[in-house]
């Protein structure tokens, strides 16, 4: 999931204004006593913690106050349904009917890895090409692809998030995808603000997979990667991916090479 904290020097527009005026908070050196304190929305998406700065709509979500050293509180409740929502709910669940799956796991169920190649093989030239072209390891973006929509394009999160590499409306517009389901366009805009996060954050290839699913805000807020298990689990995933597609890389290259 990707929330955005992209380049400072563009004019933030909208919605976007405190975003931005919380962003250049955390890159200032200090912060005045009585400044409003750096406010986070965390909510849950695919199993793990994820941290915006704007409130999402229809998730249970808490409010975090970053540096403030409150306990972290346990996520709300669920905005509340009508009445007859609810009954209609409850009527659906004394039937025998398969629950509709939703974002990850309408993406990722019964995918194995034999499956999740023969997705990612339509796109694995524009990954590299797209990762050549901004200095990003492709075989890191192939293991975000992979945990982040287990290389389904037309994936989408109940959040929004939408593509491969799962971009938010915003974060899309701001890298200049005009439609998130084309693969080639949400591949070029992921790998672009991976770069982003890899150069803000010194090649730190921990910091910039936490960036890309909790925000560049709340790992500047923590000085690294926030400290839920969730975040780590996430970051974990990915690196393990990235670990594993070395590998194979390695082990295709030595069989070429005995081949040849």
């Amino acid at each position: 999931m990707v929330y955005s904290d992209l380049a400072r020097s563009r004019r933030p527009r909208g919605p976007l204004s405190l975003h931005a005026v919380i962003f250049a908070a955390l890159g200032a050196a200090s912060l005045c006593a009585n400044a409003e304190p750096l406010k986070l929305y965390l909510y849950k998406e695919k199993g793990h913690a994820v941290y915006a700065t704007q409130k999402p709509e229809g998730v249970a979500y808490t409010e975090v106050f970053p540096g403030s050293g409150a306990a972290r509180p346990i996520l709300s409740e669920p905005p509340p349904r009508a009445a007859a929502e609810a009954e209609a709910e409850a009527d659906k669940s004394s039937l025998d009917i398969a629950p509709v799956l939703v974002g990850w796991a309408a993406s990722c169920k019964g995918v194995n890895r034999e499956i999740m190649d023969q997705r990612a093989a339509p796109w694995r030239a524009a990954v590299d090409k797209h990762a050549k072209a901004h200095g990003v390891p492709a075989a890191l973006v192939h293991a975000l692809i992979r945990v982040e929509s287990c290389f389904d394009t037309r994936a989408e999160s109940r959040v929004g998030a939408r593509g491969l590499m799962q971009l938010m409306p915003q974060t899309a517009a701001q890298l200049g995808v005009r439609d998130s389901f084309d693969a080639e366009q949400n591949i070029a805009g992921g790998v672009r603000y991976l770069s982003q996060l890899l150069k803000r954050f010194r090649n730190d290839t921990r910091l910039a997979v936490a960036a890309y699913n909790a925000g560049p805000s709340a790992v500047d807020a923590y000085d690294g990667i926030p400290p839920f298990s969730e975040t780590r689990l996430y970051v974990e995933r990915v690196l393990n991916e990235y670990r594993e597609n070395h590998k194979l890389a390695a082990a295709k290259k030595k069989s070429k090479s005995k081949k040849g």
